[in-house]
Formats: structure tokens, C-alpha cells, sequence
């Protein structure tokens, strides 16, 4: 039974074009913020960190690919699991639509996981992605960037997570950063976003969010408690992974 009013046409217009109202000042609001976030200071990245790829060894800054632009989707996907983070997953199935439209504004895009790359290739396969993936098993990328965090901090209770103590438990949380190269060679960090900023990704959330139902996540035990991995919508069965970077603020 709907909850919503049952009006005429012009009743509706008139409701309609107020929502407008409020979805340009978003808009505005969203443009401000893009510009101040354009405008942060850069970090020069000193670490030589090398990661495992499909030809062996490469760079940070062979990550790049000839471009300027670097776009680093920070994967849960840990050394032994059997199958990346489904939230994670839910992410990446946008990326390979991406990627090309990113390559003519000079952005390449890559996903950095802790596990060995020979079980990110696994997983890799199964999901038929073809963005570029790389493991950082062998280098200290994703504790620098605070998206893999050791036992010991663990054990804190509060971990250094979005830019601030986060009560999580978890190993691994997800995040997005953003990397620039100068003409010498030089690597920048110009941004990262956790938490609930990784929806930047989440295209179907948007979609989502144009329906009269929207996400529809109201009295799951989290937000994205619904989402599977996408082989696994007709099986609907658990992941073998813990639940992992939902209901982030």
C-alpha cells in the first residue's frame, strides 16, 4: 500500500518544480565543494612503493599509464579470503564503464588490494572486470593509506579510519584516493575519501535514489546488507566474507 499522496498532474508539477528548487541548490552546493576539494594542498609521495601486477613489479608511477591523473579504488580484499568484499565488489562493477571516459580527461583508474596477486586474479577472473588490479602485499600502501590496519590496532579499539578514530573492528575498509604526476616523474596525493564517500563509485545507488522506493535498506541489520556479489543475485547466498564497508558515516 503506497504511503505517498494521490494527487492530480498539476498538483504534482507544483510539488515537483519545489524539489527542483532543492535538487539545484544541491547541485550549486556539490559544485562548491568540487571546487574546494580541487583546491586541497598535495602530499609528495616518497615511498618507492612497487606492486604486484599481471607482468610482474610495477611502480606507483607506472600506474599511471602515460596519463597525469591516478584514481586508486582501495579494494577489501586481504590476503586468504576467498572472494573480495561484495560492498567493494558492488563498487567495482561500475569501473570497467569508466574507465575510458576517465582515460580522455588523462585519469587512469586502478584497484589496490593487500592480497597476493594471484588471488586477485582469481577473483578478478570470476568477475569478468577488466580494469587494471594490483596487489600491495609486499609494501606498506595500504597501511600508509588507512585502509588495512594491523592486529595491534586493532585491539585499541579505535582505529586512525576517515580521517579520525572509527570504533571498526575490521582489517581492511574500503576507500578511494586520487594521485597526480608532474612532468618529472614526481607523484602527488591530492585526495582520499572513506566511509560513505566511497559511494562516488555506486552508480546504482543513484539510480536507486531517482525511485519512489529509493534503497529501500530500512530495517536490513545494515545499509547494504542486500548487496551480492553480482553472480550471486539468483543463489542469494552468504558471502564468505564478513560484512564489511556498510553503514560508514
Amino acid at each position: 500500500m503506497t504511503t505517498n499522496a494521490i494527487v492530480s498532474r498539476v498538483t504534482w508539477l507544483e510539488a515537483r518544480r519545489d524539489l527542483l528548487a532543492a535538487e539545484k541548490d544541491l547541485t550549486r552546493r556539490g559544485d562548491r565543494v568540487a571546487e574546494l576539494r580541487r583546491k586541497l594542498p598535495w602530499v609528495h609521495v616518497e615511498k618507492p612503493y612497487v606492486f604486484e601486477g599481471p607482468n610482474g613489479g610495477i611502480t606507483l608511477a607506472d600506474l599511471f599509464a602515460g596519463r597525469s591523473q591516478l584514481l586508486v579504488q582501495h579494494f577489501m580484499l586481504g590476503p586468504g579470503w576467498t572472494e573480495g568484499c561484495k560492498s567493494c565488489s558492488y563498487m567495482a562493477d561500475h569501473a570497467d564503464g569508466m574507465t575510458p571516459h576517465l582515460a580522455q580527461r588523462g585519469v587512469t583508474f586502478v584497484a589496490v588490494s593487500r592480497a597476493p596477486y594471484v588471488e586477485i586474479e582469481r577473483f578478478h577472473r570470476r568477475m569478468g572486470w577488466r580494469f587494471n588490479w594490483v596487489s600491495s602485499n609486499a609494501n606498506s600502501f595500504n597501511h600508509d593509506f588507512r585502509v588495512s590496519f594491523t592486529p595491534e590496532e586493532i585491539a585499541t579499539g579505535k582505529i586512525d579510519y576517515n580521517f579520525g578514530g572509527s570504533p571498526h573492528r575490521n582489517d581492511e575498509l574500503p576507500g578511494v584516493s586520487a594521485f597526480v604526476k608532474d612532468e618529472a616523474g614526481e607523484v602527488f596525493h591530492t585526495y582520499s575519501t572513506y566511509g560513505r564517500g566511497v559511494e562516488v563509485m555506486m552508480g546504482a545507488y543513484r539510480m536507486l535514489d531517482l525511485t519512489s522506493k529509493g534503497r529501500a535498506e530500512e530495517g536490513l541489520s545494515h545499509t547494504m546488507q542486500w548487496v551480492r556479489h553480482h553472480d550471486r543475485y539468483e543463489l542469494d547466498t552468504p558471502s564468505q566474507t564478513a560484512s564489511c564497508c556498510s553503514g560508514q558515516q
